[in-house]
């Protein structure tokens, strides 16, 4: 599957694209993974239950069942992002999420300023009332007037426009299981009204690195030492991967040796008692 021009134009002018039912069959097998990796990880990235007051996190996530590792073989997905970012993307990493609550406007910009994507699995029904992702169509532009001003006011929207921010203009993309959103990671993005266990794993890809930009790949691969991996890559994503598969691993793979020490660094300075 790849997308039509109109679909990529779209894409480039607004910044997302939603397929409904992309994987609808087979989205049992996808939240029976999902679910796994929670049970196998204790709950979460602390490895306690998720309790529901705020967000628990895992990263990687996809990487850690081969199931959801094969999501990137699916010409499904792969071809959506081939059609984004050239058929020698890279992928970069995933996330796996139990969300609380609201998730304030924010947005990704990526390293480098390379063009970057995320794509959004959701896992329960969600509709603009209950927690669903809504956007800001053309707020991905970095450097245009309209983006730049919304970057800069949108913090601020009760004091400028007497808006609270679920109220600040927005398009809400209601989704059921199975449906796939992609959208750039510079767009402003946010869900509200939410309750204590939305699921949802993203997975995120970016173009490939010039030589020029490899530095710019390191740091960026340095900057996964918070999560104490010493790869960017679960065991899994590696092991399992075909020539195909290995192509979206390959730079990012031999761009990663600094990683374990920096790593081991962070781990130490988070476990040192605080000094005061």
């Amino acid at each position: 599957m790849h997308l039509t021009p109109q679909q990529r134009s779209y894409f480039d002018t607004f910044g997302f694209l939603i397929f409904p039912g992309l994987v609808a069959d087979c989205i049992d097998e996808i939240t029976t993974a999902f679910e796994n990796v929670w049970r196998e990880r204790g709950g979460g990235h602390n490895g306690k239950p998720h309790s529901g007051e705020r967000r628990s996190l895992i990263v990687p996530f996809i990487d850690q069942h081969e199931r959801l590792c094969a999501l990137l073989d699916d010409v499904r997905i792969s071809g959506i992002i081939e059609s984004l970012l050239g058929p020698d993307f890279n992928y970069w990493t995933s996330d796996g999420n139990y969300y609380t609550g609201d998730t304030k406007w924010h947005s990704h910009p990526f390293f480098g300023n390379l063009r970057a994507v995320k794509l959004a699995f959701y896992l329960d029904p969600l509709k603009a009332e209950t927690g669903c992702l809504r956007v800001i169509p053309g707020s991905h532009k970095f450097g245009d007037t309209y983006a730049n001003e919304l970057h800069a006011f949108l913090k601020d929207s009760e004091e400028l426009w007497s808006l609270s921010p679920s109220q600040v203009p927005s398009v809400a993309l209601e989704t059921q299981p199975g449906d796939v959103i992609v959208f750039n990671h510079c767009i402003k993005h946010g869900s509200f009204g939410g309750g204590k266990q939305r699921r949802l794993f993203v997975i995120n890809c970016c173009e490939r690195f010039p030589d020029e930009k490899l530095d710019v790949l390191q740091t960026m691969v340095g900057s996964m030492a918070r999560f104490w991996v010493d790869s960017v890559y679960g065991k899994a994503m590696v092991e399992t991967a075909d020539a195909k598969r290995m192509k979206h691993l390959e730079q990012i793979l031999a761009n990663q040796n600094h990683l374990p020490a920096l790593a081991a660094k962070a781990k130490l300075e988070m476990s040192e008692p605080s000094r005061g």
